[in-house]
């Protein structure tokens, strides 16, 4: 069993701000270096963040970091399945409401614009999930939006 100070002493000097890296909401990349940064100490500690971040990031990029970290420690851990429905509950009211806040004939980069400073934790979630198909699907659904 590894004292106090071991324990410790087996983490990085900057663990507490990769500690708030890796459940950053607002940030899908800071989340995934902080993954990769801290799957480098083999330490309780870190492999507890990292089993969260497996089992509840929103962004499966990150889930799968995560799980790669901690196989990579010998850990029996199994990837999560990857949600196949809205990451964010109620992302259309959300989205309608955005649109809605616009005036008459406001662009799509308007719209777009609009949610990144408005709602960075619904941008940041789906273009990590979408990747480079983020502005096809951010756009139609745009268009696809009632404003009613």
């Amino acid at each position: 069993m590894l004292s106090e100070n071991e324990v410790i002493s087996n983490l990085p000097a900057n663990y507490d701000q990769l500690k708030t890296s890796v459940n950053r909401t607002s940030n899908w990349r800071e989340r995934l270096e902080a993954v990769e940064e801290l799957g480098q100490w083999d330490n309780k500690k870190v492999i507890d963040l990292l089993t969260h971040r497996m089992n509840n990031d929103i962004v499966y990029k990150v889930q799968e970091a995560a799980f790669h970290k901690l196989r990579a420690f010998g850990e029996n851990v199994q990837l999560p399945p990857k949600n196949k429905g809205e990451l964010i509950k109620g992302l259309t009211k959300i989205l309608v409401r955005i649109k809605k806040s616009l005036p008459a004939g406001h662009s799509y980069e308007e719209f777009k614009e609009k949610l990144k400073k408005m709602r960075i934790d619904i941008y940041d979630a789906y273009e990590g999930d979408k990747g480079s198909d983020f502005d096809k699907w951010l756009e139609s659904v745009w268009v696809s939006l009632s404003t009613r």
